[in-house]
């Protein structure tokens, strides 16, 4: 292992990370986790880089993640679950839509090289060579070729699916569902890296995340944690509730407020804490569940997000497979309760998700995990120029079908902007 204090380096710190990406992006996995600093309730991600080349027999499903886990190894492992996965942990589920990405269910990798970025210095665990290949590493600042965005979902059957959703909350077949769409782009030319620091640079978040997978990538701005472990203690954040930033401190007092009295928001982020802390109440001590925090209002840079704290401690000989049997996936993304609720996404929606409302993290040596929710994400498959994001809201019977499209034509805003793009 190398220290090197960032004052060593002939770069800016900020720039040797940029540069360390381009460098990992070469390589055939690559995971690059960062917490951009912020501060946030029990922290973000660790700032970690992870890279492999070499092929191994990675496990492609829960079965085979449990025994390949227990392998011991000083190597973090690195990995993504799509919610794709859920078809393995339900038997009454399937996946039918198009799939213009075809993710793996689930894929992890055991790092060859990796490096913590720590506040003062980075830590390079790899040949003595990886220092200087990094700061060789040249990067392409091309612009990107993005053809019109266009929706998978027109809007007079977006507005039909929120008012059959909202019949189906009156004949109890769910009190919520989060209902989401694709827009999509093809025979895109971008470079990822630099596209990513771009997503990073307009919305810096607690679990950011780059995540490549042969020709596949990953650029997520995510706010959300999912779940982490840390010993013994679970630790699940959903987040439901979101207002804009006010434009002086007046304004955002204001909007902090009027976020803070919205019962609908307050009614969907309490129904995800119950939902949260029966998954976890699954795999935990008897009368371990706690919520130390419910509704508490975070600022980021263009919102305020409604944010619950649900922890609990893991019973002995509780592993990370039987914790994702148990939770996966974060009822955020689908609404309560969620078996019926994935089963009408599968019959309202008009693509797979993949690695949207799934998740991308590390399992350390020790068996402590972090993993966020892939939200606020472009997904990128460069073999066939293939672009897509997707973006939701949670459906109430209170919800307004017109609002709750304005709610995802402004999501989609925000990623269209940073792509440089229009929708057609």
């Amino acid at each position: 292992m190398l220290f090197v204090s960032y004052v060593d380096l002939p770069v800016s710190a900020a720039r040797f990370r940029e540069l360390a990406l381009g460098w990992a992006a070469g390589f055939r996995c690559c995971a690059y986790y960062s917490s951009n600093g912020l501060s946030y309730p029990f922290g973000g991600f660790r700032d970690l880089l992870a890279v492999r080349h070499t092929p191994s027999d990675a496990p492609s499903s829960l079965a085979e993640l449990r025994g390949w886990l227990r392998q011991p190894t000083p190597a973090p492992r690195c990995g993504m679950l799509s919610y794709e996965l859920k078809n393995e942990i339900e038997p009454l589920l399937h996946s039918g839509h198009p799939d213009g990405l075809e993710w793996p269910a689930l894929h992890f990798f055991e790092a060859e090289i990796w490096l913590r970025f720590l506040p003062e210095s980075v830590e390079i665990h790899g040949p003595a060579t990886v220092l200087a290949e990094i700061l060789s590493t040249e990067l392409s600042d091309s612009a990107p070729h993005i053809p019109a965005v266009r929706p998978r979902m027109p809007k007079a059957d977006y507005l039909a699916a929120v008012q059959n959703i909202q019949e189906d909350i009156l004949n109890g077949e769910v009190y919520e569902l989060n209902l989401c769409q694709e827009f999509y782009a093809e025979q895109v030319l971008l470079e990822p890296v630099a596209m990513f620091h771009r997503l990073n640079a307009a919305s810096p978040t607690p679990f950011a995340g780059f995540y490549k997978w042969e020709d596949r990538y990953l650029l997520c701005a995510s706010p959300e944690r999912f779940l982490r472990r840390e010993g013994a203690t679970l630790l699940s954040q959903p987040i439901k509730g979101t207002i804009r930033r006010g434009n002086t401190p007046e304004t955002d007092a204001q909007q902090r407020h009027t976020l803070l009295h919205d019962e609908k928001e307050r009614a969907e982020n309490l129904m995800i804490v119950d939902l949260v802390r029966n998954d976890l109440a699954r795999v935990a001590e008897t009368g371990s569940v706690q919520v130390p925090e419910l509704f508490g209002l975070y600022p980021f840079r263009h919102v305020w997000q409604m944010i619950s704290t649900v922890q609990a401690q893991a019973r002995p000989g509780t592993d990370v497979v039987d914790i994702l049997l148990a939770a996966f996936p974060m009822g955020s993304m689908t609404g309560a309760p969620k078996i019926r609720a994935m089963q009408l996404i599968e019959q309202y929606e008009r693509t797979r998700r993949g690695l949207y409302s799934g998740s991308i993290g590390y399992v350390l040596p020790n068996g402590d995990f972090d993993f966020n929710v892939v939200i606020r994400s472009l997904q990128y498959r460069q073999n066939t120029g293939y672009l897509s994001f997707q973006v939701g809201s949670a459906i109430t019977y209170d919800s307004v079908p017109e609002r709750e499209y304005e709610e995802c034509l402004l999501k989609a805003q925000a990623m269209l902007e940073v792509l440089g793009a229009a929708i057609d």
